[in-house]
């Protein structure tokens, strides 16, 4: 065993198990590999029983100058940078407790490792749901979600994760706990803490407590396809975003991606309504008729179809195994929307090669799976191209060799120098997942 192992277990106890490199298991291992630079060594694992428990451990790295990663499950370690120089590995996995549940208000308070999957669980019987839809959703951790903004097709309707978290707590770089924000959905004393920790890639602290807002299950559920030419597509997205229609997912899909569903080689625009069967039917009849004069085919699924469709999507541009278990390689992309459909119909001619592509068709953000032998070239041509209309191309999972020249995070924002700023206010020795976050913050 090793000396911070030993130094980890003498102050801990039994409030932590502490793990030597030695003595990883083959998940924690393949998890790390993935997230660490070539040829870097593989830190200590510490799992925290308690909160105070993970604080006592930062704040023995804080004092002996140990950099550390912070995760949850593990799912998301890839993502980011490849680390450098870490000693430890901080996992929330066994923080895993529903703390409170306030059903008449929509609200419910989690400790940062339990998994969405479990909440959603916990949520059902009581009629109400978390409306996150991260990748690999039976292995995320809320605190995960969060510290990657980990946001899928339902932001159409209910945001990203900074639109529903109304509170957490955390442990800062030094040890000390501290709070923001709270239990109700107006909250407006103190800093917006929830917003600069969601996406901060655990740079700023480590993330032990958050507080949601929840929402109704709704009652039925019926996802509709319409394929057809690209200047079709365009013309039907932008009518039903124009329109009073109210889906809760609006995604535009390559070619190859619609053609799985659909077997036509042409793009396509997927749309899910969730609500009253009544109102649900209403809305998919106006669709319906919206897409119908553009020449558009349209097809429906319900019930169990509906539910495979969406399962199917997510396995074809997300994965179902973290840190590329299948070998793809996963960007998140941003840009105009009125560029989307141009750039997923010219997808495979841009990247030489099968790939598939999914974008929100609102925001213009979403993700791209490449095959495994993309070459950097490729990616620099699509980065470029997503830069070109206003975007940008982050490299979440791929070799940490491919990583390491290209730079995951490419385009730094305006906003670096007071990214940089904030960094250096919460965690001035450059201790907490150092050099993973954009603009090697």
């Amino acid at each position: 065993m090793n000396a911070i192992a030993t130094s980890l277990r003498d102050r801990l106890g039994n409030e932590a198990e502490v793990v030597p490199p030695e003595q990883l298991d083959a998940t924690w291992q393949s998890s790390l590999q993935a997230a660490l630079a070539p040829g870097e060594p593989l830190p200590t694992l510490v799992l925290p029983q308690t909160e105070a428990g993970l604080a006592a451990a930062i704040a023995l790295a804080h004092a002996q100058q140990w950099p550390m990663l912070l995760s949850g499950n593990g799912s998301k370690l890839s993502w980011g940078a490849p680390a450098r120089g870490i000693q430890l590995l901080l996992s929330t996995q066994r923080l895993n407790q529903l703390l409170d549940h306030a059903v008449g208000d929509l609200t419910v308070t989690a400790a940062a490792g339990l998994k969405l999957a479990d909440l959603q669980a916990i949520l059902q019987p009581t009629g109400q749901f978390l409306p996150l839809d991260p990748a690999y959703p039976a292995d995320a951790t809320l605190g995960g979600i969060v510290a990657t903004a980990d946001a899928g097709s339902w932001r159409q309707r209910y945001g990203s994760p900074r639109d529903l978290l109304l509170g957490l707590s955390f442990v800062r770089a030094d040890g000390a706990i501290a709070k923001a924000g709270g239990r109700v959905v107006k909250n407006v004393a103190g800093y917006d803490l929830m917003k600069l920790f969601t996406g901060s890639y655990g740079s700023l602290g480590a993330i032990t407590q958050l507080t949601f807002r929840t929402y109704p299950l709704p009652a039925a559920a019926t996802t509709a396809l319409a394929s057809g030419p690209p200047e079709a597509i365009a013309a039907a997205r932008t009518a039903l975003l124009q329109s009073a229609l109210t889906p809760t997912r609006i995604d535009l899909l390559s070619v190859s991606l619609a053609q799985a569903l659909t077997e036509q080689a042409q793009p396509g625009l997927l749309v899910r309504y969730q609500s009253s069967p009544a109102s649900v039917a209403e809305q998919v009849q106006r669709l319906r008729q919206l897409t119908e004069p553009l020449g558009l085919s349209f097809h429906t699924y319900t019930a169990e179809a509906e539910t495979e469709v969406w399962s199917r999507l997510q396995a074809r541009v997300r994965g179902t195994q973290p840190a590329a278990g299948d070998g793809a390689i996963r960007c998140k992309i941003g840009l105009l929307p009125s560029a989307a459909i141009a750039f997923l119909n010219d997808l495979t001619t841009l990247a030489s090669q099968p790939s598939v592509g999914q974008i929100h068709a609102s925001s213009g953000v979403g993700y791209l799976s490449l095959p495994a032998e993309t070459e950097a070239a490729v990616i620099t041509k699509l980065r470029r191209t997503c830069e070109a209309q206003q975007g940008y191309l982050t490299l979440l999972e791929a070799p940490p060799a491919l990583k390491q020249p290209l730079d995951p995070w490419g385009y730094t924002g305006n906003a670096i120098a007071v990214m940089r700023q904030l960094k250096h206010q919460f965690d001035p020795q450059n201790l907490l997942s150092p050099g993973r976050c954009v603009g090697g913050i």
